[in-house]
């Protein structure tokens, strides 16, 4: 891999360098890195375009077994737990409603837009410290169920019915919010019942993860916020609401990006209840460049959901698999707008399902 190539997923980090500059900066400031990720990545993603240029399968090999790629994602999972007590221990002081909004927009899309990325990355390998550094992440933006829902529930059932976590064709994205928020929720409870119930376990127990995945990131706002009281000695109630309100947002873009990826695709029924195995034409797919790097290429969505267990430096490109016209920081925001995006999608889906289905029946 180019060096250069190798070094552009460090840019990550220039997401939450810019929300604390915005903060110490003040005011309108906070705004910067909502402007960086919805205008700067958007132009500069028209400026550098697409690279769908494929690593060999020998490159590959040696690609994937580097640590380095994994060091940045260890990092980021450390980072982001001290980012959110740093920010826990500035939200008092923000006295302004301007200054507000941007800080908690932007903090969000630091511990969403970036932060549930490395989490989801981390939270598809083998190794115990990669899944406990997932744990960690989505602690810290109370959606640890999606540990359990994302990897039992919607890599075994995306692009069908079943998938709440599968956006609908003419579903708007308001709409697949709440299927998806609560609909994951609920399927994360019964995926764990159903593993509990095969080993024997009561579902009542200390086994049960969903018990702890509920919990825990309520145990941990209470303890932030009486860390913080106790620092500036008086209750700081700004803490357990800051603590809520930037996960809702945060997993907000998640639930965006998960509209993004699947919007209106569906896997073949071979019989009644039964799909075709998925495979790169089951995902929307984008490549381009720079804001790859930003989103550890998750845009390669389509190779992702082919070989879940791949690492991020090594997905490929598929010309067959279908693509979005812009990356995720320009389709998130056209999502927003119903009308738009499906005046945008439309299209396209309907050619992906003559390109399927029709050409193929």
């Amino acid at each position: 891999m180019n060096p250069l190539k190798s070094l552009g997923f460090l840019t990550a980090f220039i997401v939450p360098a810019l929300c604390i500059m915005g903060h110490y900066l003040g005011g309108y400031a906070n705004f910067i890195t909502l402007a960086f990720v919805f205008v700067a990545l958007p132009l500069f993603d028209a400026l550098f375009g697409e690279d769908r240029t494929n690593l060999t399968n020998a490159e590959a090999v040696i690609q994937a077994e580097k640590f380095y790629y994994r060091l940045i994602t260890y990092v980021w999972a450390i980072f982001q737990l001290a980012f959110l007590i740093w920010g826990a221990f500035v939200i008092p002081t923000i006295n302004t409603t301007v200054a507000l909004i941007g800080f908690m927009v932007g903090f969000a899309l630091v511990t969403g837009g970036i932060g549930i990325t490395v989490a989801h990355e981390l939270g598809h390998k083998k190794s115990k410290l990669e899944r406990f550094y997932a744990k960690l992440i989505l602690m810290t933006v109370c959606y640890m169920h999606f540990y359990i829902e994302h990897n039992r529930g919607h890599h075994v059932y995306v692009a069908t019915p079943r998938d709440p976590a599968t956006s609908r064709k003419g579903e708007c994205f308001y709409r697949f919010w709440f299927r998806s928020v609560f609909g994951g929720y609920k399927s994360a409870w019964k995926l764990e019942g159903e593993r509990l119930k095969r080993r024997g376990i009561p579902f009542w127990s200390q086994k049960n993860q969903m018990i702890l995945f509920t919990l825990l990131p309520v145990l941990f706002a209470g303890v932030l916020t009486a860390i913080v009281s106790l620092y500036y000695q008086v209750f700081v109630w700004q803490v357990p609401a800051f603590f809520f309100i930037q996960s809702i947002l945060a997993f907000t873009l998640l639930e965006l990006v998960n509209y993004v990826e699947h919007y209106g695709i569906v896997r073949k029924e071979l019989s009644p209840g039964k799909y075709e195995r998925v495979n790169p034409m089951h995902s929307w797919n984008a490549n381009y460049q720079l804001s790859n790097f930003f989103l550890f290429q998750l845009q390669r969505h389509s190779d992702h959901h082919a070989n879940a267990i791949k690492r991020y430096q090594v997905l490929n490109h598929y010309d067959e698999s279908p693509q979005l016209p812009s990356g995720y920081p320009l389709m998130i925001m056209i999502a927003a707008f119903p009308p738009l995006w499906f005046k945008l999608m439309n299209p396209r889906l309907a050619r992906w399902e003559n390109a399927v289905y029709l050409k193929r029946a």
